[in-house]
């Protein structure tokens, strides 16, 4: 028999994904997916919410910084706007997105993939991430919470917005890493070990990049 210990609770440890703990186990994992593409985070760079993000991992690299908030009053947001009908904000005009844990927020994903393939510009680059296995939030966004992917499901719905050679799609997590998420334990009451052991049948978080070509190659494509 199974000795769960202090798991054996029908309540989590935390139902703040750790924050209130540490740093969440699903951060580290974004956070990871970040600092190894941080050479794309350059340019003109926005990110939703906050530019935490592309201070942290584009430092000199950036230009400028914009940040996108879907609801106005956010002091942060220099763009306000739903990536679903976004036309106000004009094409080819980032080298990077940042867009973390955000996409599951969004029904119509498809759209809200087409405003961002529109406005990259050529080769620029998307560093998405999305919940795999996770509770649900309990905050403001807990209405909005539409989606969970998964490898599979998120290289076909990208592959049908930027050609498929250009998507990079990779998982983080295992079995102990995701039990110790769903609790809301952090990452310091993992080892490094247990943390970066991965196994690709549980998913804690998935991670997308994802690079608009050049215009020549785009046309070439869209005269196929």
């Amino acid at each position: 028999m199974v000795d769960f210990g202090d798991l054996r609770r029908l309540a989590p440890v935390s139902r703040e994904f750790g924050f209130d703990r540490g740093l969440p186990i699903d951060r580290y994992y974004i956070e990871q997916f970040l600092a190894a593409h941080a050479d794309d985070i350059r340019g003109r760079v926005l990110e939703v919410g906050d530019d935490s993000y592309t201070r942290r991992f584009g430092a000199e690299r950036v230009q400028i910084r914009d940040v996108l908030h879907v609801e106005a009053g956010n002091p942060a947001a220099t763009i306000v706007g739903d990536l679903t009908t976004a036309d106000h904000i004009p094409s080819e005009t980032f080298d990077c997105f940042v867009l973390t844990q955000t996409l599951h927020l969004i029904y119509d994903v498809r759209r809200a993939l087409r405003t961002i393939y529109r406005i990259l510009k050529p080769q620029g680059v998307l560093l998405a991430t999305f919940p795999g296995i996770s509770q649900t939030s309990i905050d403001q966004w807990a209405a909005r919470w539409c989606w969970s992917l998964r490898t599979q499901s998120a290289a076909r719905l990208f592959a049908e917005i930027f050609p498929h050679d250009h998507v990079q799609v990779r998982a983080y997590g295992n079995v102990l890493a995701a039990v110790a998420f769903l609790q809301g334990l952090a990452v310091a009451e993992l080892t490094p070990d247990e943390l970066e052991f991965h196994d690709p049948r549980y998913e804690v978080v998935i991670s997308v990049r994802a690079v608009k070509p050049d215009k020549d190659v785009d046309r070439r494509k869209t005269d196929q």
